[in-house]
């Protein structure tokens, strides 16, 4: 699979550098980070990711508004949740806000790495 551009949108620092990590590890590369769906929205449009991994709950703006809004921008985002056990309803309200699937927490990178290129394969054929 082809390096992918990944935006990195998490409110908490430990899990940003835990996800940057494990996708550097994997041989992507990761081009921009926000704490909360508000910056993602923001930033989107100049950054353009090949991939966003969005928590959901996070403050000023949450991953599920913040899903709604980058669609508004670009329809083709790739978006991924990255969500917490429990959540099962907010998973729900995401994908139907257009995220294109979803990875639970606490994150393994072999398992990231396989939702992320089943979701670019899938989005982006020919591409990968």
């Amino acid at each position: 699979m082809k390096p992918l551009r990944i935006m990195v949108v998490d409110d908490s620092a430990i899990t940003v550098k835990k996800l940057a990590k494990m996708l550097e590890e994997l041989g992507h590369e990761v081009v921009h980070v926000a704490g909360n769906g508000q910056q993602a929205a923001q930033a989107y449009p100049a950054v353009r990711p090949d991939v966003v991994t969005m928590d959901i709950t996070m403050p000023d703006m949450d991953g599920i508004q913040a899903t709604s809004q980058i669609l508004a921008s670009d329809p083709d985002a790739l978006i991924v949740m990255i969500t917490s056990h429990g959540q099962e309803q907010m998973v729900i309200s995401a994908i139907d806000a257009g995220a294109k699937g979803y990875v639970l927490k606490p994150v393994k990178k072999e398992k990231l790495g396989e939702h992320l290129q089943q979701v670019y394969e899938k989005y982006r054929p020919g591409h990968a």
